[in-house]
């Protein structure tokens, strides 16, 4: 087979040109939290931490996971048979009874909503065939997900030897689960009834439901061991930010000052639009592709420092023939795929995944 030599263009061009220079200093915030993070959801850009991969107990945040797992893998019609198990896990409840029937999808509303405890057990043990099984599975996730601060002992968060997270590591949950729908839905949700039920659960989020305008979402958490722990997000002029606190006396005021902070300093700005563009490598011109719009949150005084690097393969025979490398300061922090083709086909091993993946949905679902 032919072997390809693969020549390296560089283009670089200056976006300074492309935004104004204004000079703005960006002060330190004070908050009560031992550990804490502001992440831009859609690029995943770190943008304020206080000892954010300190690994520390997290409590009822846990369950930010404990319903992507269930909503992941559960059919939410689904009628859950409660145990003796769960309906005796102390703490937080929704007041379930031993032989209790009640529907996935209520079951992940009590989880979040009110953080039911006997909720989360419940769910474990339907999703994971017992409770410890479905402890695997969170691990599992967490692994994909490259949280390398993390341990799932229980799907509740109460506290136990080995259980913990960081501040960065559920902001990088909370990013991944709030791409899913349903989770954004249940998250977002102010009230609730169950048709188990004849009165409403209203939700503990107090910053969705009273503190806060742009929040749209988020988690608490409380024990002992662990503090006030609270996740949540927001959205503001398309900006939207994840906030993780850990041991936070004041979480509600953290939150907005968070919050607040990033919206005033930061905007997100449209680097590139998706779809053809043309690039120049030696002097002969190349139709290439970007699949989607490529946003980034930026300073004001970033937006004159930021620099574009795109390489280019000569000859490829693959769908990626390239990529742009932004940077601010020299420092890589954005890489953009480029393809040859607008409407790349589906390799055959994905078609292969999605087939299964099909057939295992109708073999739930029918």
């Amino acid at each position: 087979m032919r072997r390809f030599f693969m020549r390296m263009i560089m283009i670089v061009s200056l976006l300074s040109l492309m935004f104004p220079k204004v000079g703005q200093s960006v002060e330190t915030i004070s908050i009560s939290a031992h550990n804490a993070i502001l992440m831009e959801q859609q690029s995943g850009r770190v943008i304020f931490e206080k000892d954010a991969h300190e690994r520390r107990p997290i409590a009822s945040i846990t369950k930010v996971m404990t319903a992507l797992i269930a909503i992941e893998n559960g059919n939410l019609k689904d009628k859950v048979t409660v145990s003796e198990r769960a309906i005796h896990t102390e703490g937080s409840s929704i007041y379930l009874e031993r032989g209790e029937k009640m529907s996935l999808e209520d079951l992940i509303y009590g989880l979040m909503l009110r953080s039911g405890n006997d909720a989360a057990v419940a769910i474990a043990e339907h999703i994971g065939g017992s409770v410890e099984g479905f402890v695997f599975l969170m691990n599992e996730k967490a692994e994909y997900l490259g949280m390398t601060n993390t341990n799932f002992k229980n799907p509740h968060g109460l506290d136990e030897d080995g259980h913990y997270s960081s501040a960065y590591d559920i902001a990088i949950l909370m990013r991944y689960a709030m791409e899913n729908e349903l989770f954004r839905k249940i998250s977002g949700t102010e009230h609730y009834q169950s048709e188990n039920r004849s009165y409403r659960w209203n939700n503990k989020n107090k910053l969705l439901t009273r503190y806060y305008d742009y929040c749209t979402g988020g988690k608490t958490g409380y024990t002992r061991s662990a503090g006030r722990t609270l996740v949540t997000t927001a959205e503001k002029d398309n900006l939207a930010l994840i906030s993780v606190t850990l041991n936070a006396p004041d979480d509600w005021n953290d939150h907005r000052n968070l919050f607040d902070w990033g919206y005033e300093h930061y905007d997100l700005v449209l680097l590139e639009k998706k779809g053809a563009r043309t690039f120049t490598a030696d002097e002969v011109k190349i139709t290439a592709y970007i699949e989607n719009d490529v946003v980034y949150p930026l300073l004001e005084e970033e937006k004159s420092n930021l620099t574009k690097h795109v390489y280019l393969h000569r000859e490829s025979t693959e769908d990626v023939i390239g990529k742009i490398v932004y940077s601010l300061q020299s420092e890589p922090i954005l890489e953009v795929p480029v393809y040859a083709k607008e409407e790349r086909e589906t390799s055959l091993s994905n078609r292969i995944i999605e087939t299964i993946k099909r057939i295992l949905w109708l073999d739930q679902h029918g």
